[in-house]
């Protein structure tokens, strides 16, 4: 018998585990969301990348003589500022959010498990005819989709 986990969420628990959705999304309001399209056309700063932001940004900072002012110098070192904040909590949620992903596939895997065990059983010793109305019931799930034959290909064409 599988048993990947054992979990049990009290009231409490998922009270609290509302009220941290809640305050999240009220601290990720302003928070944008891009479409595909957008990701795709912007410059991104991956881990080489950020060195030299850093450089640039540093240096741009410690000779504003040069910089003019519709760089948007202050609101780029804002913006790092800002990442440098975020980033140490926006990883402690991908942490987070990857178990919950593995806690949710095991908890599934868990019932698939049993429901597929239970279901073998069914096959095995259910003659009864309650139990076979029920049985051809669960049958649905593993009933195969009929694919379309594929049609005759075109004689081949005659020569003139």
């Amino acid at each position: 018998m599988q048993n990947l986990i054992s979990l049990t969420l009290s009231e409490q628990d998922l009270a609290d585990l509302d009220a941290a959705i809640a305050t999240l999304q009220r601290v990720f309001t302003p928070f944008v969301a891009l479409q595909p399209s957008d990701r795709i056309e912007l410059k991104k700063m991956g881990p080489k990348s950020r060195e030299f932001c850093e450089q640039a940004l540093t240096l741009l900072d410690n000779n504003r003589q040069m910089v003019p002012p519709n760089l948007g110098l202050d609101e780029a070192l804002a913006d790092r500022t800002a990442l440098e904040h975020l980033r140490p909590r926006l990883q402690q949620l991908h942490q987070l959010v990857e178990r919950a992903d593995d806690t949710e596939m095991a908890l599934g895997s868990d019932m698939m498990a049993i429901a597929l065990e239970g279901y073998r059983l069914l096959e095995v010793s259910g003659k009864g005819e309650a139990l076979k109305s029920a049985r051809r019931e669960l049958s649905t799930r593993f009933a195969r989709k009929r694919r379309p034959t594929d049609p005759e290909p075109d004689p081949a064409p005659k020569p003139f």
